[in-house]
């Protein structure tokens, strides 16, 4: 079938390049080893002096406007577009066909893995959800899951997942994508992907396709993630309530009910996959909500559901080690009132074992008022874990890990989003984005309805993130000055203030990069990049075109390249295909805004 999508996509494939389809990614090859990088004694962070983003540029003023704005003495490029191609292409490819071989949509998480230092690498990004009103000319947010044609529903489907795209710099010292790399990789909503760990066989894991419960197609909600120490790339799947439809009747019933499962459906995809309906598959829901692990080095390799990690809505995977040399992954629930998860690994990294991962012990946080912070192990028949409370196994507290850590009393956190690790000082930030169901506060949470977010500062003894024991202050109360009676310790520059920190990471040098996620609703301004550290207070760097939000801030090891994701451009209201708010990148009257990857570098 030939419809405006494939139109687009074909117009940027050149006819002498394209290629029949080869025989394709091996669904059997589970996940290859990759380079140690780590071994037993966790390395000391080296201070990178790169002063390329040393924060001395000036503060850009807020807007809202159709074009993107970046700090004087930077450029932005716009890397990688959705629909640009990854893989060759058939001529007879159908438009679902062909996004399965190009970018794919809402660029979220992004991971730099060097080949040859800071000049020549793979990188990884994710792609969290569609937007199909700006995807598809005469649909809008309301119809569009009954309007859709099964061939826009698959398109949808491919330009889930995440891409794998070889990338470096040219004689000019302009980065570019390298073609027909060895490297590039799609997966999408229909990839064969392994469940591994404790979870994995389980009852509630097989399905009438699955009855082994051991192997899922495709992973959904790719939102943040991480870089394990031995080079592998872990994806997390976030809002995954929103692909099923209907209800259920047993035991799953209560479980849906907890993770707002079919409540309501952004998609329509039970009309071609009976997966998405839960009447029909009560347990498919099951097999999402998970931390995925793939080799990108290896395009043959597998990827992997690490059920180890727990089930919930997954804002990333942010990867730590220990001094003995384990791995500890901490992630966010990124939901009104859930909770903050630490993994811990039983193993130490330099066994170069393949399951790592599937091998530990996940807890969950819960902040005192006193400025401590217990971690509260999530183990089947400890405490009140337990048959009594519904819990029959380990693979049943790993499902439910929010019931679990209802039960063990954790603190319920106003959004947990990103969460970044501090190279030298190893204390570890995490954003909450906003609350404003918040009635009650605590110490961790002291807003009532919370429209504009906070950070706060988890702190590990003596750099330890296996310790039972942390400490923790508040970073930074967000905010405008003039309304939300914020702290930035201090006076702050009046366009750098902000709300709603999301995606957190720290440049090489140590300082603090903190993208945002609500501000056009919450101020009537641009989503933005911020920049901090302990001297100098936040700065804006960039501002996003109209709809979009900045996600994925990743800088090169050299700390010289800033790459960006610019995730749902005229995602307005009222804004549609036909008639977008901005038609970012392109502005071509014949094409709609497409979510982008820019490259970042100092003039």
């Amino acid at each position: 079938m030939v419809n405006e999508f494939s139109a687009i996509l074909q117009k940027r494939v050149s006819r002498r390049t394209a290629l029949q389809l080869g025989a394709g990614v091996s669904a059997s090859t589970m996940l290859a080893s990759a380079p140690l990088y780590a071994l037993t004694k966790r390395p000391m962070a080296k201070n990178v002096k790169s002063a390329a983003f040393d924060l001395t540029f000036a503060s850009v003023p807020k807007a809202y406007t159709k074009n993107l704005t970046v700090a004087q003495g930077y450029q932005a490029r716009v890397l990688m577009r959705w629909g640009d191609k990854i893989l060759p292409i058939a001529q007879d490819a159908t438009a679902a066909q062909v996004q399965a071989r190009c970018f794919g949509y809402n660029n979220d998480f992004i991971a730099y893995l060097p080949i040859s230092g800071s000049s020549h690498g793979i990188l990884h990004v994710n792609h969290e959800y569609t937007n199909a009103h700006l995807m598809f000319p005469n649909t809008d947010t309301k119809t569009s899951n009954d309007t859709l044609t099964d061939e826009q529903l698959r398109i949808e489907q491919q330009a889930h997942g995440f891409s794998t795209l070889e990338v470096r710099k040219d004689n000019k010292g302009q980065w570019q994508t390298v073609e027909n790399s060895n490297y590039a990789r799609r997966v999408t909503a229909t990839t064969p992907i392994a469940i591994s760990g404790a979870a994995a066989g389980s009852p509630r894991m097989q399905t009438t396709a699955d009855p082994s419960g051991r192997l899922v197609l495709g992973t959904l909600g790719n939102c943040s993630g991480g870089v394990t120490p031995w080079g592998t790339v872990l994806v997390a799947e976030e809002n995954i309530d929103g692909y099923f439809v209907n209800q259920t009747i047993g035991r799953e019933a209560k479980s849906h009910q907890r993770y707002t499962i079919a409540r309501r459906s952004y998609y329509g995809w039970q009309r071609i996959d009976d997966r998405f309906n839960v009447a029909i598959e009560p347990n498919e829901p099951n097999r999402f909500g998970w931390v995925v692990e793939y080799d990108p080095r290896n395009p043959n390799s597998q990827p992997v559901k690490r059920t180890a990690l727990g089930r919930f809505k997954h804002e990333t995977a942010t990867c730590a080690t220990t001094p003995d040399g384990r791995v500890v992954i901490y992630s966010g629930d990124d939901d009104y009132f859930e909770y903050i998860y630490r993994f811990v690994s039983k193993h130490k990294i330099s066994s170069g074992r393949k399951d790592l991962l599937d091998h530990g012990t996940l807890s969950v946080a819960k902040f005192a008022e006193d400025g401590t912070l217990t971690w509260l192990p999530l183990i089947y028949g400890k405490g009140r874990l337990t048959q009594a409370n519904g819990f029959t196994s380990q693979a049943d507290v790993l499902i439910e890990a929010r019931r679990a850590g209802d039960i063990l009393g954790a603190t319920k956190m106003d959004r947990p989003e990103g969460i970044a690790v501090q190279p030298y000082s190893q204390h570890v930030c995490v954003s909450l984005t906003k609350n404003p169901k918040r009635k009650a506060t605590n110490a961790a949470n002291p807003r009532a309805n919370n429209k504009a977010g906070h950070i706060v500062k988890m702190i590990p003894p003596a750099g330890d993130h296996a310790a039972n024991e942390f400490l923790w202050n508040m970073h930074i109360l967000a905010g405008d000055p003039d309304s939300d009676n914020p702290d930035y310790d201090g006076r702050i520059h009046k366009s750098g203030w902000f709300g709603n920190p999301d995606n957190l990471t720290f440049h090489p040098n140590g300082n603090l990069w903190i993208a945002t996620d609500g501000m056009p609703k919450a101020y009537g301004v641009a989503d933005g990049l911020y920049a901090t550290n302990s001297k100098v207070k936040p700065k804006a760097f960039l501002c996003a075109p109209k709809g979009a939000e900045v996600t994925g801030p990743c800088f090169t090891p050299d700390g010289e390249t800033l790459f960006v994701s610019i995730q749902h451009p005229g995602e307005d209201k009222g804004s549609s295909f036909d008639n977008p708010s901005t038609r970012w990148p392109d502005f071509k009257d014949n094409r709609p805004p497409r979510p982008s990857i820019i490259v970042v570098t100092k003039v």
